[in-house]
């Protein structure tokens, strides 16, 4: 085992034991197969000049002084491929999203090691003694250490648990998308607001469009708005059609007017018309914070019709906390639990089991009188009324104390209503 930074500055002779120069650095190819990058290169400082010497050159790699199998006159230089990576020019010292750890963290030196007599990429330094060993105080760090009684450890991440954010470099780690795409958008979320506004631009570039737009919901709407400044048009109106409703008329509203405008008329029809019944209300009354997805059944379905509306209503409804009864006008007349409805006969109307005695915001109740309404009845949702009594939207738990609690309470409760 060796490190990167043990190896570069080291001298690099030929077989006739003259010198070639300082080792720079070294090359790795990408492998697929192994999962790690395989060293196929030096590259050395010659003359001014950086020379690339292939792997199969080199007689000894981890020794005092690096000797060639070759004289130089007889050694052909090394092509770099495209996706060939400058190890101490292309990672070090760049920020890695460590997927496991769910952070985002500096390499500051790589482990190199040997596997049937070649040499391999295999764990990322993220530690303090792995920056000490840059400096030449690697050795010193650990003798102080053990004076002390305790271990100099290194802080290491598997090359394959680690995802290098988008940047100057041309080449990303192995980690694949889709190992991003399975984080749970609320760590995906703590990472960008660990990076800047460019770094973050370009980490969510990386993702699919849905997963973007989980992960935009998990964020404050400012932060939001500052995401998605330099996205183009047709990409953001593409996300909000993919975001919840209420989210959607979040950030649309910490957009400059004109922008906002030309994002409606880029959306879908049935999408913008959701967005702009609720930019009409106030932005902290019940209507500014309610979302317009909500399932409603007729009271004269069986629970048998009822579940199989559910089945139907799936895709298109995220989250379903209770279902509403609304006669022919659209008028809320009852509601019921998933609970109630699975322990109903099949064949029994919802008439027969829904709750009639409601407990309903008005579009301009406050968020204030919305959160109240739901710690007293102890609910995860409050359908929103007008004057004649039509469900125009609920509000949902989270949205409700959104603004009262905060953030960072908030992130700490279960989230029981997502």
């Amino acid at each position: 085992m060796a490190y990167l930074s043990e190896l570069v500055g080291k001298f690099v002779t030929d077989l006739n034991g003259e010198r070639v120069g300082r080792l720079e650095d070294l090359l790795a190819a990408p492998r697929g197969d192994v999962g790690h990058p395989q060293i196929v290169a030096l590259a050395v400082k010659h003359a001014g000049d950086l020379l690339l010497i292939p792997y199969e050159e080199i007689a000894v790699l981890i020794a005092p002084a690096i000797p060639l199998k070759h004289p130089l006159a007889q050694i052909a230089p090394y092509r770099p491929a495209e996706h060939d990576l400058f190890l101490a020019r292309d990672v070090l010292d760049k920020q890695i999203i460590d997927t496991d750890g769910v952070r985002v963290v500096r390499v500051n030196d790589l482990e190199i090691t040997r596997v049937e007599g070649l040499f391999f990429v295999a764990n990322v330094d993220i530690g303090g003694l792995g920056l000490m060993r840059r400096l030449g105080l690697g050795k010193p760090t650990e003798k102080v250490a053990d004076r002390l009684g305790r271990k100099a450890s290194s802080n290491s991440i598997s090359w394959e648990a680690v995802e290098l954010l988008p940047g100057d470099a041309p080449m990303r780690l192995k980690a694949p998308r889709e190992k991003l795409a399975e984080m749970h958008p609320a760590d995906l979320a703590e990472i960008i607001s660990d990076l800047s506004r460019n770094e973050s631009s370009k980490f969510l570039d990386a993702l699919d469009l849905e997963t973007v737009a989980d992960t935009l919901e998990e964020v404050e709407p400012d932060f939001q708005a500052s995401l998605v400044e330099g996205m183009s048009d047709q990409r953001v109106a593409d996300l909000l059609e993919e975001m919840a409703p209420d989210e959607a008329a979040d950030l649309l509203a910490e957009l400059p007017d004109e922008r906002s405008k030309d994002l409606l008329n880029l959306m879908a029809a049935d999408e913008a018309k959701d967005v702009r019944k609720l930019l009409a209300y106030p932005e902290n009354s019940a209507g500014g914070i309610m979302t317009t997805e909500f399932v409603a059944v007729r009271p004269d379905l069986t629970a048998e019709q009822a579940i199989a509306y559910l089945r139907k209503m799936a895709s298109e409804i995220e989250t379903i906390n209770y279902v509403y009864a609304t006669d022919r006008d659209d008028r809320l007349v009852g509601v019921f639990s998933l609970q109630d409805l699975v322990l109903a006969h099949p064949r029994t109307p919802v008439a027969h089991f829904m709750h009639e005695r409601i407990v309903t915001l008005e579009p301009l109740d406050t968020q204030e009188q919305a959160a109240q309404a739901i710690a007293k009845y102890n609910l995860l949702a409050v359908p929103v009324i007008d004057a004649e009594g039509r469900i125009q939207g609920i509000v949902t738990a989270d949205d409700a104390l959104d603004k009262i609690i905060p953030t960072a309470w908030k992130k700490r409760l279960p989230r029981m209503y997502r």
